[in-house]
């Protein structure tokens, strides 16, 4: 029997193997460091402003690339993230798997809730940095939608700050998009 089927957490921690025997149960289940979260359910909001972003990012989206959302990025066996939205490679995206490595991550987008602002403003963006995603998205939405952009400097393994939008995204990278914010705006927002 596997850790992920036992009564109590194993020892040792969590593995991504212990994630794959859990049933599929529609809860969001995520590793730092053999530690496993569980979140609950996305608001209406959040679901809503993720898939408006889905589309925009899709609508200009090279065909070498491709958008999806809430899907696994498997740092290590022992770290396991679900980014809100996400753009990978197109051939990592071929496998249909829904996992992926970090080197198979073009842009990892986290949109902040009540429940995961450290998770989404420190732990998260210090992880997918020292894994080398070249870029990550912090969507706020407490006193209105801003989006705050970063680019990876992978000397130091830190994300720099690239832009924030509140009007238009207007960035060239990691390809050359201009989405109005409002576009992205769930109607009870």
């Amino acid at each position: 029997m596997t850790a992920a089927l036992s009564d109590h957490p194993p020892s040792d921690g969590w593995t991504t193997d212990d994630l794959d025997a859990l049933p599929d149960d529609g809860f969001r289940r995520e590793l730092l460091d053999g530690v496993l979260l569980v979140s609950p359910s996305p608001t209406n909001v959040h679901q809503i402003l993720a898939a408006r972003l889905v589309v925009a990012l899709e609508e200009s989206c090279p065909g070498d690339l491709e958008v999806t959302q809430a899907n696994e990025v498997r740092i290590s066996a022992r770290r396991s993230f679900i980014p809100d939205v996400l753009v990978t490679t197109d051939e990592a995206a071929r496998r249909g798997t829904g996992k992926y490595s970090p080197e198979e991550v073009v842009l990892a987008v986290e949109i902040v809730s009540p429940t995961s602002q450290s998770m989404d403003r420190v732990m998260k963006p210090a992880l997918y940095a020292k894994a080398g995603i070249p870029h990550y998205w912090l969507v706020e939405t407490q006193g209105g939608l801003v989006v705050q952009t970063y680019r990876l400097d992978p000397e130091d393994e830190v994300y720099h700050p690239s832009g924030t939008f509140t009007d238009v995204i207007e960035i060239a990278e990691p390809w050359q998009m201009e989405i109005p914010v409002a576009r992205l705006r769930p109607r009870h927002l």
